[in-house]
């Protein structure tokens, strides 16, 4: 039977990073069935930034979609679950991990996702929008050092690293974090770098910038062990 739950997990990049390369934006859209997706934005890692939901609605009102955003500061929709539940994508943004679970539990979003999650609506994000949809992480949310986080939301197995090239500390932390057992082993992924899974199965890597990849993280014989997992270029 096909699976129609869909996660698409992003070490980084997408319209907060990339404003004028969009192509793993128009890759989150093509994985809904919809000609023209409803898509909501949650910035509740940011604080609801201002400026990352305006960056949102400026990208995603230029592509073929229906923008909108749900802000938990400062309720903007009468019923969230309804809202949405009547998306096609729901995209997350980056920020503090701890935070957006905290207030997703709070709020009673967590049992929303997941419907949405097996009624076959797109979930993606980066970042933080990442590290949500796995059991664990290394985050920057309590700032420096990174630290682990175990509280994800589980609906994907393992821990994960997002910005794994991009932000020196994050590469040597998950390792150390996984060589000592306080992380279970997981996946990280370089900035501009999108995981896709059908369920909870990997079925495909993407990259909107060269020679960039994911990384499957684990521990042997003789200590951390990395295996790269190539990506299929959204550019030319």
């Amino acid at each position: 039977m096909f699976d129609k739950r869909c996660i698409v997990a992003m070490g980084g990049g997408g319209f907060s990073m990339e404003p004028d390369n969009l192509a793993l934006d128009r890759y989150i859209l093509e994985q809904s069935a919809a000609v023209r997706p409803a898509v909501c934005f949650l910035a509740t890692a940011s604080g609801d930034s201002r400026e990352h939901i305006d960056r949102f609605y400026a990208a995603y009102g230029a592509l073929a979609a229906e923008p909108s955003h749900l802000s938990l500061f400062n309720y903007n929709v009468s019923d969230p679950r309804k809202h949405l539940l009547d998306q096609d994508v729901i995209y997350v943004g980056g920020g503090s991990v701890f935070n957006l679970l905290t207030l997703w539990r709070a709020h009673g979003l967590v049992d929303v996702l997941r419907e949405a999650w097996h009624r076959g609506i797109v979930l993606a994000g980066l970042s933080a929008g990442s590290i949500c949809w796995y059991q664990s992480g290394v985050t920057d949310s309590f700032g420096l050092p990174l630290r682990s986080i175990d509280t994800g939301l589980g609906f994907l197995s393992g821990s994960h690293c997002p910005h794994y090239d991009g932000e020196a500390e994050r590469r040597p932390a998950f390792e150390a974090l996984i060589a000592s057992g306080e992380l279970s082993p997981g996946i990280a992924a370089d900035d501009g770098v999108a995981l896709r899974y059908r369920g909870t199965e990997l079925v495909e890597i993407v990259t909107s910038r060269p020679n960039k990849s994911a990384y499957q993280v684990g521990v042997g014989v003789a200590g951390v062990t990395t295996q790269v997992l190539s990506a299929r270029s959204l550019v030319s």
